[in-house]
């Protein structure tokens, strides 16, 4: 199993942003930087405008654990950041219930995919 650190710095989140290397789906945008390093870090935000801090914070537990189940198939040396859309809380216009797990992993590993950072041998 990789190791992984957070992004917790404002220069490392904005270099991240600053490259530009989005994808983006339903839930999420995912920014990827390769940072000279043997090991991934994953930032990840969710602005007030997703929901409460009570919302905000189960997203961010989601996506962790979503990426620790799943570091292995992510290639090494990358920042990675997590950007929560407002739609990853869809309590917040309808009655729909909040996203389970196996949602943030799909979410995930689409988003690993379209940037080419998930391993070969893992790509089912």
């Amino acid at each position: 199993m990789k190791n992984f650190s957070s992004l917790k710095k404002t220069l490392d989140f904005k270099a991240v942003y600053r490259k530009r290397r989005s994808k983006a789906d339903r839930y999420f945008v995912m920014y990827i930087l390769e940072n000279n390093l043997s090991k991934n870090r994953l930032g990840i935000s969710v602005s007030k405008k997703v929901g409460n801090s009570i919302v905000r914070h189960r997203l961010t537990r989601l996506v962790r654990e979503a990426y620790r189940l799943h570091e292995d198939k992510f290639n090494s040396g990358l920042d990675i950041v997590v950007v929560a859309r407002e739609s990853a809380n869809p309590q917040k216009k309808s009655d729909e219930k909040p996203l389970k797990c196996q949602d943030v992993e799909k979410s995930l590993l689409h988003l690993g995919r379209a940037h080419r950072v998930i391993l070969q041998s893992d790509t089912k």
